[in-house]
């Protein structure tokens, strides 16, 4: 299965690439720039399903205390950070010629890079608490407030007079993105969540291997 499920991203990734740079057409405005767009926004929205799993294990976790449940969130706080991190790295690339800046403390960079800080503090967090059980539960309940700022990272185009552009794929009306471009980014998006969905897998069997082995250290 993980083998599928590797070449598959893989696949996808190079069908990605092609539609990226080949497929889809140079926007008018903002010239050839704006093909980042294609590792940008895929790289948030599997950010987000990535915080969704650390979520529901973390909750599970608290729920039945099983280890499982937190391997599984500490693979998927894990792979989080990696995407949170390119969202930035992209969106400060393409802020530049576009915006004429790096950075500025917008209210959706801002609250993109506090989801940062806090997936690196649950990292943290989990390497300064000895007590496994302990680091665990301290984890499960951050991991579960810091989902929090995902609808406000979300939102906050609506809510907050913002530098950021509005959505324009994921709100109640239709997509005002030209089909071409909708299909490289769907493509895209496609390539980067089956890319989380094998990561994850082998990071939690790594992590499971892990556990057994120390397990069998201290009998």
């Amino acid at each position: 299965m993980p083998r599928g499920l590797g070449a598959t991203a893989a696949a996808l990734l190079l069908l990605g690439l092609g539609a990226a740079l080949g497929y889809a057409p140079r926007d008018a405005v903002q010239g050839n720039v704006q093909r980042i767009m294609y590792l940008h926004v895929p790289a948030i929205l599997t950010a987000y399903v990535a915080i969704a799993v650390v979520l529901a294990a973390s909750i599970a976790y608290l729920g039945g205390r099983r280890a499982v449940w937190d391997r599984v969130a500490v693979a998927a706080a894990e792979l989080a950070v990696c995407f949170i991190g390119l969202t930035l790295v992209t969106g400060s690339i393409w802020g530049k010629p576009t915006w004429g800046t790096w950075w500025t403390w917008d209210a959706r960079l801002t609250s993109t890079a506090v989801l940062f800080v806090i997936y690196l503090g649950y990292l943290l967090l989990r390497s300064v608490v000895e007590d496994r059980e302990r680091a665990a539960t301290y984890a499960a309940v951050l991991g579960i407030l810091g989902a929090l700022d995902v609808p406000i990272i979300h939102f906050s185009v609506q809510w907050w007079r913002t530098l950021h552009q509005p959505a324009t794929v994921l709100r109640p009306q239709a997509p005002t993105m030209d089909g071409a471009m909708l299909v490289a980014l769907a493509v895209n998006v496609a390539a980067f969540l089956c890319t989380f969905a094998y990561l994850l897998s082998r990071r939690y069997r790594l992590l499971t291997l892990e556990t057994e082995a120390a397990t069998r250290a201290w009998q």
